[in-house]
């Protein structure tokens, strides 16, 4: 019915005014909301019906606001910085976090080029004098910057524009920032100084391109300020509070510095308290403001807009964004190799979750796990996706019966890993691949080192499968894709090959004449629809690795009796068919799995 399609459609909400270029992207296939002026208890109110949040700087994402938002998937800001968004509380809950950092570079380092001037001829202050009736030519002399150094604390991407705009007006320009490349510098004729305290003697203007981090807040307080020149001028278009505007009031009343040109503050919109310190400040004639408008291009918020809401519709769609602030950067190219693998090892660890435990366990029955990759996919420079869709695929089922408990994926998959005690060790496998397949996976569930030293909640000793009088083992599954399906190839010690999808019921039994039948027709007469039967026969060691075979002998010879018969079924099969099931004897033990 149409009503499910349009129930299914997510759900966008948008606070503050965006470009609608980049609204009406996500209004082809999303529910987007523009809702303006709301107050932060009006913003918690509404949130939990929201698959994505679009801000800009005004709304302050909060943890509180965050936790509200139960079904929320991503905070998109349409921006450079996240200031305004609580990081780690979003990366704890698996909201993934977005910004725009290119979007808007050029109108920044615009913007501090048009200060530069309005500051170095006195533009706003005539223009005031003007309008105010006033013919001020001999107070309002200004300087040129034909010949003077300009300093960038800095040298990013708008630090590195600014720097090729100075040079084309004839300036001397260097930069101190740790992390530059000298060989960018040198190509843009920029002189790279080792420190800050190098860079503020040389510098007749100084204008900063820093993220607001802890050890940027406060950057240029008074002993900084003291070292720049006599007559020097500071702009900042980068983030309030790396200039402490105590200090830079102080340096402009006592004439150390000629000027400033500020476009960003501690506190925005300013307090009206005419008697603040950021207030003496804007008012101060030798210093030019404007209200945080580095971005406020059309060009720049249509780009940043676009950026955004492009990385939303990534996300909603279940892959990775360009610009996650809290995930890893997964190169297209490896993102679309990986995307096969990263569903079938989601569904290798539900497997293991739902067939290796118990239903009435809290936790999963091993905590040491090992992910062997072999093959194409051993050569991968990035394996978090893998990582992360294993914990994911290993806790859901855990989750569901706690009833929920939060996404997990590529962003938070290390928190929820570290808070359930599960340790993953990833390894790769340089030796060709024995298997017919371009790339294996194989996961490795390892017992305890001693019984002691592992938490499971609620696991009754020797009630495991794959368990004999107690004594633990490892488990082991192994998978596989094929034109982009997955497939599982190995459970324990017995090898097959089936589709890792839908309701499956997997018996464990003695591999005899009739067995197929037996189980068929007890389940036909229960009206069970059967789609599918897959039967894996011992083919590997007790726990050993591939292509050990069991050997006779004892318990070994009778273990080597023994198969798996998976069949994909159209309903969860229940106690009574299952209590049937055993009743029919050389049935060892009877799964129902989800995949």
């Amino acid at each position: 019915m149409t009503i499910v399609s349009d129930i299914a459609r997510p759900k966008i909400l948008c606070p503050e005014k965006l470009s609608p270029d980049g609204l009406a992207l996500l209004r082809e296939t999303n529910d987007v909301d523009e809702r303006k002026g709301l107050t932060p208890d009006q913003l918690i109110e509404i949130i939990p019906a929201y698959d994505a949040l679009l801000v800009r700087s005004e709304t302050k994402v909060t943890a509180k606001l965050l936790a509200a938002a139960k079904q929320l998937k991503v905070v998109a800001r349409a921006g450079v910085g996240v200031d305004n968004v609580d990081v780690p509380a979003a990366t704890k809950l698996g909201i993934i976090v977005v910004n725009s950092p290119s979007g808007n570079i050029q109108a920044a380092a615009e913007h501090t080029v048009a200060l530069l001037f309005a500051m170095a001829r006195n533009v706003a202050d005539g223009c005031a004098s003007l309008k105010g009736g006033k013919w001020e030519r001999s107070r309002l002399v200004g300087v040129e910057v034909k010949g003077k150094t300009l300093g960038i604390i800095g040298l990013g991407k708008v630090g590195l524009i600014v720097a090729r705009i100075a040079r084309g007006l004839g300036m001397q320009v260097a930069a101190a920032d740790p992390y530059a490349s000298a060989a960018v510098a040198e190509a843009a004729n920029v002189n790279l100084v080792a420190s800050l305290a190098d860079l503020l003697p040389m510098a007749d203007f100084l204008t900063i391109h820093t993220p607001m981090l802890a050890s940027t807040k406060g950057m240029l307080s008074h002993t900084e300020l003291a070292q720049m020149k006599k007559g020097a001028r500071v702009l900042n278009v980068a983030r309030g509070g790396i200039i402490e505007e105590e200090a830079l009031l102080a340096a402009l009343e006592s004439g150390h510095l000629s000027g400033a040109a500020i476009d960003v503050f501690t506190s925005e919109p300013p307090p009206s308290d005419p008697s603040s310190v950021l207030s003496k400040l804007i008012a101060h004639p030798k210093c030019v403001c404007t209200p945080h408008l580095g971005a406020s291009t059309i060009e720049a918020q249509e780009n940043v807009s676009i950026d955004v809401c492009e990385q939303v519709l990534q996300i909603l769609a279940g892959e990775l964004p360009r610009s996650a602030v809290n995930a890893p950067i997964i190169l297209p190219a490896d993102h679309k190799v990986l995307q096969p693998y990263v569903t079938l090892i989601e569904k290798m660890g539900s497997l293991y979750t739902q067939y290796f435990t118990s239903p009435k366990e809290q936790k999963p029955g091993r905590t040491s796990f090992d992910l062997i990759y072999e093959g194409e996919i051993a050569g991968m420079k990035s394996t978090r996706p893998l990582f992360a869709a294993f914990v994911k695929g290993l806790t859901e089922p855990v989750l569901e019966r706690e009833g929920g408990g939060g996404a997990v994926n590529i962003v938070n998959a290390e928190i929820v890993a570290k808070e359930r005690g599960i340790f993953v060790n990833e390894q790769i496998s340089r030796d060709p691949s024995s298997q017919a397949y371009s790339s294996l996976i194989t996961v490795v569930a390892r017992p305890p080192s001693r019984a002691s030293s592992l938490h499971r909640a609620g696991v009754e000793q020797g009630k495991e499968r794959g368990t004999v009088g107690g004594e633990s083992k490892q488990h082991i599954i192994s998978g596989y894709c094929s034109d982009k399906t997955p497939f599982i190839s190995r459970i324990d010690r017995f090898s097959t090959s089936f589709k890792a999808e839908g309701r499956l019921l997997v018996c464990h039994n003695y591999d005899s004449p009739g067995k197929i039948g037996v189980v068929g027709g007890l389940l036909g007469k229960e009206g069970v629809n059967i789609n599918f039967m897959a039967v894996a026969p011992t083919s590997f060691g007790d726990g050993d690795g591939a292509g050990e075979k069991a050997e006779g002998g004892g318990d070994k010879e009778k273990e080597s009796m023994e198969a798996l018969m998976i069949l994909g079924v159209d309903r969860e099969i229940g106690g009574d068919v299952i209590k049937g099931l055993a009743a029919t004897g050389g049935i060892l033990g009877v799964g129902n799995v989800v995949l």
